[in-house]
């Protein structure tokens, strides 16, 4: 079997017949003509088909070893699409702690009757039990989830979801193909937003879908030409270019995040940091059992009586305050504001989201670099010790 990178780099390489091209063409046309009445081509429509993005789905699919990929116009579009798979009074259970932009989709398509929908928090064993009971038709679990990184099982809720002859949806865009295969783990489906570490350089929108019974596959693939939501011929080239340099990204992002993790752990401004690979995160043994790697995301709480987080935020020059994850490039952002804020406070609460929460994903830069600058940020945040101290008395009268 042909290794990961090796995979990562050759998809479609060399593939062009007519001049030899080492590198696919992109095939920027809407139509393609039928060689006679009554006999299409391969392709014949773009949304439906296009030889560059059967390229990067090609690829996709070798890399989460799936049976057929569908590549889609955004990562949203790709958590809608396995939703199709789905009828009135079927039940939906989704993690509560899930991506604010996937709460909101769920949320809305049940108030409408598409679906019966229960979130759950899936590390509670009573909790997933009793909505599995209910024989749901579709499992949704996002490992590590967005943005507290908690992580699940996915064998062990793969297993018990079959025995209730239901599907499971593992959204691996947190890690990438290269730190977890969910479809090896016993997932039916996976899905990215490729517009993240896949694609890598935060230049292009797009997801897929990626599937390990051919089945599934071509009815994914056909809602995704119904609903007209597949990906475009210049943005899956751009996303297929990028794939080829993953499996060397993640490297650098990984040990990049090994580093500010170990600082951010042991500095007694913070409160809290929330990473699978600590050893006293509750999951670090199942995030060491199925997964090849820790992730380049870390979300940590700054302790609001020594530091003015907005100030915090806006010392920082290596960090770029922005939504979205995965680029080469350090980003920063505040959930409850940026990410999350489509959910209400309730949500916001019982996901265990805060005010004092910072996510990042951090970048391919110089470690150095990036250490220096949280260093300097937290010292030029640093509340007043005087603020400090009557802040803490007042805590403790209350």
């Amino acid at each position: 079997m042909t290794h990961f990178a090796t995979t990562a780099v050759r998809s479609g390489i060399e593939t062009d017949t007519q001049f030899g091209a080492i590198t696919p063409p992109i095939y920027l046309t809407s139509n393609y003509s039928f060689e006679g009445f009554g006999k299409p081509r391969q392709y014949d429509y773009a949304r439906s088909g296009n030889p560059t993005r059967s390229g990067l789905e090609g690829a996709l699919a070798d890399l989460e070893q799936g049976a057929g990929a569908t590549v889609t116009s955004s990562g949203m579009s790709a958590v809608s699409l396995p939703l199709q798979l789905l009828s009135p009074g079927d039940i939906l259970i989704a993690p509560h702690d899930c991506y604010g932009g996937s709460y909101r989709l769920f949320t809305n398509l049940a108030a409408r009757g598409q679906f019966e929908l229960i979130y759950v928090d899936q590390t509670d064993e009573v909790a997933l039990q009793a909505a599995l009971d209910k024989n749901p038709k579709m499992l949704w679990i996002e490992s590590p989830s967005n943005p507290l990184l908690r992580v699940v099982d996915i064998e062990k809720l793969s297993g018990l979801a079959k025995d209730k002859g239901c599907l499971t949806v593992v959204d691996n865009t947190f890690l990438s193909p290269v730190q977890q295969q969910p479809l090896n783990l016993g997932a039916d489906i996976v899905v990215h937003s490729t517009t993240k570490y896949i694609n890598g350089h935060s230049d292009v929108v797009g997801g897929g879908v990626i599937s390990k019974d051919p089945l599934i596959a071509e009815k994914l693939a056909w809602w995704g030409n119904c609903l007209g939501i597949t990906g475009s011929p210049f943005d899956s080239f751009l996303t297929l270019r990028g794939l080829r340099t993953l499996p060397v990204r993640i490297r650098q992002h990984q040990e990049n995040t090994d580093q500010i993790v170990a600082f951010l752990d042991k500095h007694e401004g913070i409160k809290q940091v929330y990473y699978p690979g600590l050893k006293t995160h509750p999951n670090h043994e199942i995030a060491k059992k199925q997964q090849q790697g820790f992730g380049a995301i870390v979300s940590f709480e700054l302790d609001e009586t020594r530091y003015d987080i907005a100030r915090f935020l806006e010392q920082l020059e290596m960090f770029s305050l922005a939504e979205s994850l995965g680029g080469v490039e350090s980003l920063i952002c505040h959930p409850a504001t940026m990410t999350h804020a489509a959910m209400d406070e309730p949500a916001q609460v019982r996901a265990g989201i805060t005010g004092q929460l910072i996510r990042v994903s951090v970048g391919i830069e110089q470690a150095e670099d990036l250490l220096e600058d949280l260093k300097k940020a937290l010292a030029l945040s640093s509340l007043p010790s005087e603020v400090s101290n009557a802040e803490e008395l007042s805590h403790e009268s209350c």
